[in-house]
């Protein structure tokens, strides 16, 4: 038995930091669902504070006090909120080259991240640099096609984590972009690199069916459409089944809503950026309506 979810789009602005559009839509009332809200961010490298009102594009945007203040006011009004970040957290700002990724994890935890994947810049200071950020961080990664057997990584990260929240089971999966010659090799050590589709097939597919998920969601750093990959977020919908939303990364790509792409068995599959820095806060709210008789998950969007 399965459960129908239903997708509800909008766009709300406050404080100088935008929130993705994403609430979704319904052919009922929703009073009469259960709702989980999902946000997100991704590619956030370091940027701790507002940007300055002399900025050439972004004056008075972005800070992690904002996205703290947006996040303790949707938690007000939603009572099942998950929070996910899709890599590249480290990198770009003083603070990284002071804190070296500290400073990061302890805002991330008071932020209260529920789940995170790694990015390429998250291997800036090596591996033994982000073990030593992330004593401080107090929530999970999910790194699934990288192999960290043979490096200090090993039993750190997860291939999946599940979430119980309210009446919903949703289970979350990350894919990291191929590290040779994008990180230097004494970064990442003997970190093995595993092609992404045929992981995320296998781990949607348990995720859908041996743990019984309402939604299956994956945080990928793969990157929306990028000419120098082989891997992206388009051609990971396309070519796997089982996943309902693709929150990705590594593209810095503004997506002024969730796109919807079809996947392997024609079925709806929805993929959100929300940019870079921290500008943007995606959200998407899932409504949880009657029980199926099919293995199918349907998004409507109006």
């Amino acid at each position: 038995m399965e459960r129908r979810i239903f997708l509800q789009r909008s766009l709300v602005v406050g404080a100088g930091l935008a929130i993705s559009p994403s609430l979704l839509s319904y052919p009922k009332k929703p009073e009469l669902m259960e709702k989980i809200t999902i946000l997100h961010t991704n590619d956030t490298h370091s940027n701790i504070e507002t940007f300055p009102s002399t900025h050439a594009r972004y004056p008075n945007q972005g800070g992690v006090a904002r996205r703290y203040a947006i996040l303790k006011e949707i938690r007000k009004t939603e009572k099942n909120v998950l929070l996910f970040d899709a890599g590249d957290i480290f990198q770009g700002t003083p603070y990284f080259n002071k804190f070296h990724g500290e400073l990061e994890m302890k805002l991330m935890t008071q932020m209260g991240y529920d789940c995170a994947t790694m990015g390429n810049h998250d291997f800036d200071a090596g591996i033994q640099g982000f073990l030593n950020a992330y004593q401080y961080g107090d929530f999970p990664f999910v790194c699934s096609n990288y192999d960290f057997s043979n490096t200090d990584m090993k039993g750190v990260t997860k291939a999946y984590q599940i979430f119980e929240n309210g009446p919903f089971k949703i289970g979350v999966f990350g894919l990291g972009v191929a590290l040779e010659g994008l990180v230097a090799k004494a970064s990442y050590q003997d970190t093995v690199f595993q092609e992404p589709i045929p992981i995320a097939n296998r781990i949607a597919k348990h995720l859908r069916f041996e743990e019984d998920c309402d939604l299956v969601i994956c945080l990928s750093h793969l990157g929306y459409k990028p000419k120098q990959f082989n891997d992206n977020d388009q051609l990971l919908a396309a070519e796997t089944e089982n996943i309902d939303l693709i929150i990705g990364g590594h593209t810095h790509t503004f997506l002024p809503k969730p796109e919807v792409h079809l996947n392997k068995r024609g079925e709806k599959v929805l993929i959100n950026q929300v940019g870079w820095a921290g500008l943007a806060l995606g959200r998407i709210d899932f409504y949880l309506g009657e029980k199926k008789k099919h293995k199918r998950h349907e998004l409507v969007l109006v």
